[in-house]
């Protein structure tokens, strides 16, 4: 099984280390840093220990796509709800939906491979934070909207050996 324990730098709430076994990569977090009371956007990354449930990718992003997570190639109708009072809250949905929600399909690299991670799922609470994902960063580890994001490399390096046992602990 494999474990990831992911801490932001000294003096960088918004930027972190991944660690896993004795190797370190760098990560981006939240904007709102490291948080024990996430709530719908405050954009800080939850203090919590998450499984790794699933993902998606984008076609041809990523070199070498193998995963013991099951994989699933994001559409033109792919989204999340983000909206709170929504019955699908925290759900994947279809496009159009009407209530808020994020497009998986983004113009940029983030979801070329995105992991849904066990935040706020089950048991789902309202307000709690939606769409907490482990995927790929922007250049330079700019801060996210509450995810960890690393490295293309990093993603791909990791990806083949990660399953639904991998634990991705969010520690201070």
């Amino acid at each position: 099984m494999v474990n990831l324990t992911v801490r932001a730098r000294p003096g960088k709430r918004c930027e972190g280390i991944l660690q896993w076994g004795h190797l370190a990569f760098p990560c981006a977090l939240g904007r709102g840093g490291i948080s024990a009371f996430k709530r719908e956007g405050d954009g800080a990354t939850p203090l919590s220990r998450m499984r790794l449930l699933n993902g998606y990718f984008r076609k041809g992003r990523i070199a070498g796509l193998r995963s013991s997570l099951a994989m699933a190639p994001i559409g033109d109708r792919d989204g999340w709800c983000d909206a709170a009072g929504d019955r699908n809250y925290n759900r994947p949905v279809s496009l159009p939906y009407p209530a808020s929600h994020e497009r998986m399909l983004r113009a940029d690299r983030l979801y070329d491979c995105c992991i849904v991670l066990d935040h706020n799922i089950r048991p789902r609470r309202r307000g709690m934070g939606s769409a907490i994902f482990f995927h790929i960063a922007k250049d330079g580890f700019p801060p996210t909207e509450g995810c960890v994001a690393v490295a293309p490399g990093t993603m791909a390096r990791l990806l083949p050996r990660l399953s639904r046992k991998t634990i991705l602990r969010v520690a201070r």
